[in-house]
């Protein structure tokens, strides 16, 4: 080929090569914004759609793909024109344009699609959109996004959105961002949510119920139930500690990263409560008027800053969530009058010190990626370096982490660098290597972290 040939146009890959979801994501391209138009009918589970995506060509492509699973799509076009070819597979869309995108290219698709809706299954259970016994539920983590609308469903390409939802009259729908618009006509109501930070397709959510809403005090961010009747006492007694919640991580982490932070409280018990960007999600189970599950109150809060705001670049780095997110539990729970960071640090050793010492939680493979080991050794690893550095070097770290990457994709060597330029120093490198990226399990100091200077 000569130096004046063109390059021809690549096929993009169907996969955004992630070794821990092979098929999840796609290349060649990224997503700008992604505008959802969603017309449900909670009793009978049918789903009339249209996505509007638009992207930006990373290469010349002469065709590229996008997630979505269970559902059928009745038209795509690109750039308001029908494509060459359309394929749709059990989990792609096969995109052929009529004309080859050129790189660096913006570009829109309409997918105009319809159905019933159901989770994905995947190595860690059904994710995605489920029926509850009345209304609906979006669990994404970390697969589930194509469930409900075609997207590039890997955390690194994280993008704008609007999501426009109706349904019948009774029911509230909460979803992510803030409520733009909402109009009601012929028993149906529409509800138009803008989300302006990026945000990862898998932190995408809908959540509809017959809810109250109860709003709670603006300071230091506003704050919102949305729970059962039938549960309203039992909701006022759990999420009362809420807003100090939010104080004491805006202390330590910094500012809270979204304009507002909702709660959904189902009428359907739930294995375990979830977090959206925004939201947090729990079942009935999970409140009892007695303060009963404010370490999983405080768990789905933190991930509003670690997991929502600060994404990882690739899930085998999941401690940089689930391990600040279990640490922040000990942050709370100390604030609170309870048992110490260090003293809950002591006690989650001795119990891992009971289990198998064969995972590194730094690369825990996809199966492994929900094991509490990721989470405890993760929280354990943060521990240990704060007693390294001292609480004043620590939480400088960690609000220098959250502000220089806010609503962005991170790494370990991101978390890393903050260390190093807070301490002067690499302990942290050498405390990280020992608690993440190998498998033996080490030794805490016995004193507890240095105070903070005043």
């Amino acid at each position: 080929m000569s130096p004046t040939t063109p390059t021809p146009p690549m096929i993009g890959s169907a996969s955004a090569g992630d070794p821990y979801l092979p098929t999840s994501g796609n290349g060649g391209y990224t997503v700008d914004h992604y505008d959802l138009d969603l017309d449900y009918r909670v009793s009978t589970n049918r789903l009339t759609a249209t996505a509007t995506i638009t992207g930006r060509a990373i290469t010349a492509l002469s065709r590229f793909s996008l997630d979505l699973a269970g559902l059928s799509v009745d038209k795509v076009t690109v750039a308001g024109r029908a494509p060459t070819r359309v394929m749709h597979t059990a989990r792609k869309l096969l995109v052929t344009p009529a004309e080859p995108l050129v790189a660096g290219e913006s570009f829109e698709v309409v997918v105009r699609y319809r159905g019933a809706p159901h989770p994905v299954r995947s190595h860690w259970g059904e994710v995605g959109w489920e029926e509850l016994t009345d209304g609906v539920l979006v669990a994404g983590q970390p697969n589930g996004a194509p469930s409900w609308f075609p997207c590039n469903d890997h955390p690194s390409d994280k993008a704008t959105f609007r999501i426009q939802v109706t349904c019948e009259a009774p029911y509230t729908v909460v979803s992510n961002g803030p409520v733009v618009a909402k109009n009601t006509r012929s028993g149906r109501t529409t509800w138009s949510f803008e989300v302006r930070e990026p945000m990862a397709a898998y932190l995408a959510s809908v959540q509809i119920g017959r809810y109250r809403r109860h709003d709670l005090t603006a300071a230091p961010v506003a704050h919102s139930l949305f729970f059962p009747p039938a549960l309203a006492r039992q909701v006022a007694v759990d999420f009362a500690r809420l807003g100090d919640m939010i104080s004491v991580f805006s202390d330590a982490f910094g500012p809270y990263p979204f304009p507002a932070y909702s709660v959904v409280v189902t009428a359907d018990d739930l294995e375990i409560p979830l977090e959206a960007h925004g939201l947090g999600v729990f079942g009935k189970n999970h409140v009892d008027g007695a303060h009963g599950s404010d370490r999983l109150i405080a768990h789905e809060l933190a991930h509003q800053w670690f997991g929502n705001s600060l994404t990882l670049t690739r899930w085998a780095d999941i401690w940089l969530h689930e391990g600040f997110a279990c640490y922040a539990e000990w942050i709370w729970a100390e604030a609170a009058g309870g048992p110490t960071a260090h003293q809950n640090a002591l006690l989650h050793r001795v119990d891992l010190d009971k289990e198998p010492k064969n995972l590194a939680v730094g690369d825990p493979g996809p199966r492994a990626m929900f094991d509490d080991r990721v989470y405890k050794r993760g929280a354990l690893a943060l521990h240990a370096v704060r007693q390294a550095l001292g609480d004043e070097t620590f939480f400088t770290a960690l609000r220098a982490y959250t502000r220089t990457h806010r609503h962005g994709s991170v790494t370990t060597d991101d978390l890393l660098g903050c260390f190093r330029a807070a301490s002067g120093s690499r302990a942290a490198d050498k405390i990280i290597a020992r608690w993440i990226d190998a498998k033996s399990l080490p030794q805490l100091q016995a004193a507890p972290p240095l105070p903070a200077t005043p």
